[in-house]
C-alpha cells in the first residue's frame, strides 16, 4: 500500500470529511473505516494530526514506562481474528533488548517493540464523552497496541504525557515500509524430525519452544503436525466456545494469550460471561473482554510441553495462514505444577475428525 499524500491541505481536508462521513454512515470502527478507504489504520489516524491527534516521540518503551501515571486503564491488543481487552493498572515496566515487559496483577504484556514505528495520542468524541487513547503502530501501519482511558483514569496525567511526549514532527504523512517477505516453509523431508522430537522431549520451560522452532527451521503449525502424538492432539476447529463455557462453569482460572508481531497480552483469572454473536465468541466480563472470530480458526491443537514443573498443556488456535490467533493455559506461576482441573477439562475436548480417524 502506497503512503497517502496528505501534504496538500485541501486534499487532506477533503479526505478527512469523506472518511468521517463513511465511518459514521456505516457505523465502522477506526480499523474498518481505514480499510474501506484503502489506507492503513496508522495513516487514517495520522490524517487527523493537528485536529484531534498528536504524533508522539518514537521512544516507545520510554512512553510505556510512564503508563502507571494514568491509573486504571483498558489495554487492547488484537490480531486479524481476536481482540483482547483488559482493565487494570500498569505496575512493573521493564525492557531488555528488543523485548519490553509489563508485569502486574491485571496488565500483563510482552512488547516486541523493535517493529514499532509510530505512536499517537488520540482524543475522539463518543456517545459517553471524549475518549482518550495512546495508540502504537508498526512500520506497515498496523495497530500493535492501544491504551484507552476510563472515566476514573487520571485524565490530567494523560494531558501532561501528551505535552511531554509530543514529537517535533507533526506531519500527517507517514513513511511506511513494506513488510518483509515471509520465508518459505521447509519441506517435511528436509526437517531433522528425530532431532526435533528429542529437543521437544528435553524442554525445561515453555519458552524453550520458540528457540526450538528456529533451530529446526519449523513453522509453528508444522511443528505441531510433526510432533510426537503423545505431545500433540488436533482438536475440532470450533473448540473455543466449549473450552470457555466449560472453564466458566467449572470456575477454573485460565490464561488467555492474544498477540500480534508487536505485542502479546495476557489475561489470568476466571471467565464468567460467555456470549456467542454470529461468528464471534465473546468473553464479556467486567475487567476482561475477549472477542474471537471462530470462523477464522483453521486449526486448533492440544499441546503438551515438558517443563521442570511437569507437563504444561495449552490449547492453541491458528488461522488459515498459520498465524497464531490465541493460546489458552490453566492459570499457573513458574515453579508450580499445572492445575489438575485444567488438564482434565482440556482432555475432554472434542478431537478433530482427522485425529479420530487416525
Amino acid at each position: 500500500m502506497n503512503p497517502v499524500d496528505f501534504s496538500d491541505a485541501k486534499a487532506l481536508a477533503q479526505w478527512r470529511a469523506t472518511y468521517l462521513a463513511q465511518k459514521s454512515a456505516q457505523k465502522l470502527r477506526q480499523r474498518e473505516a481505514a480499510a474501506a478507504m484503502q489506507v492503513s489504520e496508522a495513516q487514517a489516524v495520522a490524517a487527523f494530526v493537528g485536529v484531534n491527534v498528536v504524533r508522539l516521540k518514537p521512544d516507545f518503551m520510554g512512553l510505556i514506562a510512564q503508563m502507571p501515571r494514568l491509573g486504571e486503564v483498558m489495554t487492547l491488543t488484537r490480531n486479524e481474528a481476536a481482540v483482547h481487552e483488559k482493565d487494570g493498572i500498569f505496575e512493573k515496566v521493564s525492557a531488555e533488548g528488543h523485548v519490553g515487559l509489563v508485569l502486574g496483577a491485571d496488565i500483563d504484556l510482552r512488547a516486541f517493540h523493535r517493529g514499532w514505528a509510530f505512536a499517537f495520542a488520540v482524543r475522539e468524541a463518543s456517545a459517553s464523552g471524549e475518549m482518550k487513547s495512546f495508540q502504537f503502530y508498526d512500520a506497515q501501519g498496523a495497530a500493535v497496541f492501544k491504551v484507552f482511558l476510563r472515566a476514573h483514569s487520571d485524565h490530567g496525567a494523560f494531558d501532561a504525557l501528551v505535552t511531554e511526549w509530543t514529537d517535533p514532527e507533526q506531519s500527517s504523512v507517514l513513511a511506511l515500509k513494506a513488510a518483509s517477505p515471509v520465508p518459505p516453509v521447509r519441506d517435511d523431508a528436509d526437517i531433522d524430525v528425530s532431532g526435533f522430537h528429542a529437543a521437544w522431549q528435553g524442554m525445561q520451560d515453555t519458552h524453550d519452544f520458540f528457540p526450538l522452532l528456529r533451530k529446526f527451521g519449523l513453522t509453528r503449525t508444522q511443528a505441531l503436525r510433526l510432533a510426537e502424538p503423545h505431545y500433540v492432539t488436533r482438536l475440532a476447529d470450533d473448540v473455543i466456545e466449549a473450552l470457555l463455557v466449560d472453564a466458566a462453569r467449572a470456575g477454573l482460572p485460565i490464561m488467555v494469550f492474544v498477540g500480534n508481531p508487536g505485542m502479546i497480552q495476557i489475561h489470568t483469572g476466571k471467565v464468567t460471561n460467555i456470549r456467542c454473536m454470529g461468528p464471534w465468541v465473546n468473553v464479556l466480563d467486567e475487567r476482561f473482554n475477549l472477542h474471537l472470530r471462530a470462523d477464522l480458526v483453521a486449526s486448533a491443537w492440544l499441546v503438551r510441553k515438558p517443563t521442570s514443573d511437569g507437563i504444561v498443556t495449552s490449547v492453541e488456535l491458528f488461522d488459515a495462514q498459520g498465524e497464531n490467533i490465541a493460546m489458552l493455559f490453566g492459570a499457573r506461576k513458574p515453579g508450580s505444577p499445572e492445575l489438575a482441573g485444567w488438564r482434565e477439562l482440556v482432555g475432554a475436548l472434542q478431537p478433530h475428525q482427522e485425529a479420530v480417524a487416525a
